[in-house]
């Protein structure tokens, strides 16, 4: 069992709430769908560019196996990316064809 100072634990509870802080990017894919393995390139690729990995907390949704995000999201092509913050939907962006409509979808939050 790992022995954790209490400076760890201030520094792990500073890491939860900076990412606390940070949008979500919720991508809704599909194993079987090559279109959203292309996306999900286009989608680290955009990411990648300028370091922007930390802008958003990332969440992978699998619309096989949560049907009911997809419902609840109003999802109607896939793959999707759609951002919330404060708790709101802030940008959606259905069937991405490029790196250069996720960038304008993203832009707000990118550096």
């Amino acid at each position: 069992m790992p022995v954790t100072s209490s400076a760890d634990a201030v520094e792990q509870t500073a890491a939860e709430e900076a990412a606390a802080d940070r949008p979500q990017l919720l991508f809704f894919y599909s194993v079987t769908s090559g279109r959203s393995r292309r996306a999900e390139g286009f989608l680290a690729q955009v990411l990648q560019r300028r370091r922007n990995h930390q802008a958003f907390r990332l969440r992978r949704i699998d619309v096989d196996q949560h049907p009911e995000l997809v419902e609840r999201f109003k999802i109607d092509a896939i793959p999707a990316l759609v951002v919330v913050e404060n708790k709101r939907v802030r940008a959606r962006l259905h069937a991405p064809r490029g790196c250069a409509q996720i960038a304008r979808t993203l832009a707000p939050w990118l550096s």
